[in-house]
């Protein structure tokens, strides 16, 4: 299975989180799944909020168009983007 999947305008990722990094970042492709570091703490959601603020960035969204679908409390998720603006090299539109 690919780390992302569209349906209708919407688009779904897959990722794996590392909490606490040095700075927030999309890494790459960690097997089946797209590597995602974000410098906060997976405490209050915290971890989960600046993963939407980096896909909202780099995706040309508003925070408010990123749900994070399934994996609310785990290091994988399941990202559904609503019709992106932008995507990157990794993505074709």
């Amino acid at each position: 299975m690919p780390y992302y999947q569209w349906q209708d305008k919407d688009l779904l990722l897959f990722i794996r989180v590392s909490p606490r990094a040095s700075r927030s970042q999309i890494v790459g492709i960690y097997g089946d799944r797209l590597k995602v570091k974000t410098t906060a703490a997976p405490i209050d959601g915290k971890a989960n909020a600046d993963i939407c603020k980096l896909f909202a960035k780099t995706y040309g969204v508003a925070k408010s168009k990123i749900i994070i679908q399934k994996g609310q409390t785990s290091r994988d998720k399941c990202l559904r983007i609503h019709a992106p603006k932008k995507c990157p090299n990794f993505i074709t539109l």
